[in-house]
């Protein structure tokens, strides 16, 4: 279903069962796949595929152009997967350089007034309240959640199941399984909920936990600290994720 007001380039792909509402623009390089649904007034330009079931709600945008003042043109693409939802006035924006891409995974819920910047790459079942931000070249696990009106500095990282509380400035990598909250943000504890909304088990929250007062409350400096997680705790998944992420930082932890 196609509102007579929308207006679709001839040369755009639209898989079957979609439905687009009124006053959408759709421009000539857009691959939709089958049963997304646009409300209205929604705008997807430049080379952008979307995958299945996605939901856009009014006034958001999505692949039009870097608003990195580097970009010197050249094709750039916006690459977005399955079942995710965009509510109001979400930007989403597509890569800087010639031959890159920002990527969306899939189950992804972002909330009004979200933005997405160039070269991110968000994982699947993330949630972005409103009006979170995203800066350029930002990585976002799996199953992290960025609370309202948070701002996530260039090139950080989010690690998984993580959760950034509302109005938070982030600066640095948020390590995975972890709360943290504040201006600048500090890693505050282990992310209970989370981890026990996503099934993990007693015996892995007891030895994050564990991890955390090592990292974060024993005054260590970060890699003595690895190593006496590595040594005393238990080899389970979540601390090699954990230890592997924190290793692999390039702007430090958020301590």
């Amino acid at each position: 279903m196609i509102h007579p007001t929308a207006i679709i380039h001839p040369k755009a792909e639209l898989g079957p069962d979609c439905e687009i509402g009124p006053y959408c623009v759709i421009g000539e390089h857009v691959v939709i796949g089958r049963g997304c649904f646009f409300h209205s007034h929604v705008v997807v330009d430049g080379y952008t595929r979307l995958g299945e079931a996605n939901e856009v709600f009014p006034f958001t945008a999505l692949g039009l152009k870097t608003q990195d003042l580097k970009w010197r043109g050249g094709l750039t693409r916006t690459e977005i997967g399955d079942h995710n939802t965009f509510r109001e006035c979400v930007t989403v924006n597509s890569a800087t350089e010639a031959g890159e891409v920002t990527v969306v995974g899939s189950h992804n819920h972002v909330l009004a007034y979200s933005h997405v910047a160039h070269n991110v790459k968000l994982g699947d079942y993330v949630v972005m309240s409103n009006a979170a931000t995203l800066a350029g070249h930002v990585t976002v696990e799996n199953h992290a959640i960025i609370g309202g009106l948070a701002a996530v500095h260039q090139f950080c990282r989010i690690g998984k199941m993580a959760i950034i509380g509302g109005c938070s400035k982030v600066v640095q990598d948020v390590p995975p399984f972890m709360l943290a909250d504040g201006n600048p943000a500090e890693t505050r504890t282990i992310n209970k909920v989370g981890l026990e909304r996503n099934g993990v088990s007693e015996t892995a929250q007891t030895a994050l936990r564990q991890a955390y007062k090592i990292l974060f409350r024993e005054g260590l400096t970060t890699s003595n600290a690895l190593v006496r997680i590595e040594q005393e705790l238990p080899h389970l998944a979540e601390i090699e994720h954990l230890v592997a992420f924190v290793r692999g930082t390039e702007r430090g932890i958020s301590k």
